[in-house]
């Protein structure tokens, strides 16, 4: 069956010296996270037997990696995986000419400096109360429940938790459902910190493919009747990283089948209100069956605006709010009374998004068809990024080039459970244009060095988080 990481190294000769071929490549896996700190990697023997190397090519790459401080020989116990001190680990400031393509993200909405002043005042009204809002404020959750009630699914305030981000309410879902050792159903590709937050709280990941194109319902189903999940995690509009939409038909299937083992289907909504033209809007996933929805104000309003929430039937709500103080006693104020100005010109805020996915997906379509050609960009109705098919697997590789060029860009393998899909890579289209061209065009380059035979090299960069 072979190692862990004999199963993720995947093409990783691409010419030159083979130790340090092999250590670049363990090194990205490091750095992107799919080998974890503290992991053990296989003997240098046994990794020779399974690349078909000598056993001194993987000698000499663990040496090198062990002298940058990527391994750790521990006497007794093989050698494991580590990361270097931070001072010999600088992640490139921004005036390092640096452009972040882990993070996707709109910027902050124009009418953000606006609502705070105007939050001002709706705070001076909370300063003699104790501060503390465990739930989170009235006036806020009635705003957000009417608008799941305005997309077709009639939400009663006190089914409203807000926390400070979608991250933060994935995490207190995690910990009051999470069970160890259980297994949870995630798709590959998804978004890598919600695959984290499972796998911190013990539960096995199961994941079922989904593309551009959509889900395959008959392996999903299959996949939950096998496995008996605890948690279903899914995103079911405009799916990060792939742009797919889930039609109503799949979405009350979904809920069938999971209700059917007992599984808790979590709904990552958190993209749902990115549309640009998809042309139709399926029903809130709650609307079709039993599901806890995670919303978030970060990437319609500003990723700074710590403010996300929670909607759930009572008595999941009764058990995250019984969870929620061993983590903290609610969102801050202000943000909270920012985020309620905000939610009163949801026109606003969905007009800004709209232009700026626009301007973004157009920018990206353009530098393919200039700086990559023959890559081809798949349908993206709206949400964050666009998945694109490299056409063979050098994802991994492309990331590492990318780099030498001043673009950080996560390679496809981070967004899977398994370290699979090297074939792919998520470019943003949440970026202005003139910075989306810019970073088309050092991706070009790294494009060219690779087609070139240039064999990249990693650089020392910590582990960055995908946003």
């Amino acid at each position: 069956m072979g190692s862990r990481l004999g199963r993720q190294l995947g093409e990783w000769y691409q010419g030159g010296a083979v130790a340090q071929s092999l250590a670049d490549r363990i090194r990205m896996l490091i750095l992107d996270g799919r080998l974890t700190v503290g992991e053990r990697v296989p003997s240098e023997r046994a990794l020779a037997t399974e690349v078909g190397r000598s056993r001194a090519t993987v000698t000499k790459a663990y040496e090198t990696l062990a002298d940058a401080g990527y391994l750790a020989r521990v006497h007794g116990s093989g050698t494991r995986v580590a990361l270097p001190h931070r001072s010999a680990t600088r992640v490139p400031a921004p005036s390092d000419d640096v452009i972040d393509l882990t993070i996707a993200s709109v910027g902050s909405t124009p009418g953000l400096h606006a609502a705070t002043v105007r939050a001002l005042d709706r705070l001076a009204s909370l300063l003699g109360t104790p501060g503390y809002s465990l739930d989170g404020l009235a006036d806020l959750r009635e705003r957000i429940a009417a608008r799941y009630t305005q997309r077709g699914l009639p939400t009663d305030p006190s089914q409203i938790v807000v926390t400070s981000g979608a991250m933060h309410a994935l995490t207190l879902i995690t910990a009051a459902f999470g069970e160890r050792g259980r297994a949870a159903i995630v798709e590959q590709p998804t978004f890598p910190h919600a695959m984290d937050a499972l796998r911190r709280v013990g539960m096995r990941l199961v994941p079922t493919p989904v593309t551009p194109e959509g889900w395959d319902l008959a392996h999903l189903a299959g996949r939950i009747r096998e496995t008996r999940p605890g948690i279903v995690y899914t995103i079911a509009d405009l799916h990060n990283p792939t742009g797919a939409t889930m039609p109503d038909l799949e979405r009350a299937k979904l809920a069938a089948t999971a209700r059917s083992v007992g599984a808790l289907v979590i709904v990552d909504e958190t993209c749902v209100e990115l549309d640009v033209d998809r042309g139709w809007t399926p029903h809130p996933f709650a609307s079709h069956g039993p599901a806890i929805s995670i919303g978030s104000m970060s990437k319609l309003a500003w990723g700074g605006l710590r403010i996300g929430w929670i909607r759930a039937d009572a008595p999941h709500v009764e058990r995250l709010l019984a969870v929620r103080p061993s983590f903290d006693l609610g969102s801050p104020l202000l943000e909270q009374c920012i985020a309620t100005e905000l939610l009163d010109d949801m026109d606003g805020l969905l007009a800004h998004t709209k232009r700026r996915l626009t301007a973004g997906r157009a920018s990206v379509r353009a530098g393919l068809a200039t700086h990559l050609p023959g890559v081809v960009m798949p349908e993206v109705p709206g949400g964050l990024a666009a998945w694109v098919d490299l056409g063979s697997p050098m994802s991994t590789n492309l990331s590492l080039a990318a780099r030498e060029h001043g673009l950080l860009l996560p390679p496809g393998p981070r967004f899977t459970a398994t370290g699979v899909l090297d074939r792919f890579a998520r470019i943003p289209i949440t970026w202005e244009p003139e910075v989306m061209d810019a970073a088309m065009e050092r991706l070009g380059m790294a494009w060219r060095d690779l087609r070139a035979g240039s064999t990249p090299r990693a650089g020392a960069y910590e582990e960055l988080a995908v946003v």
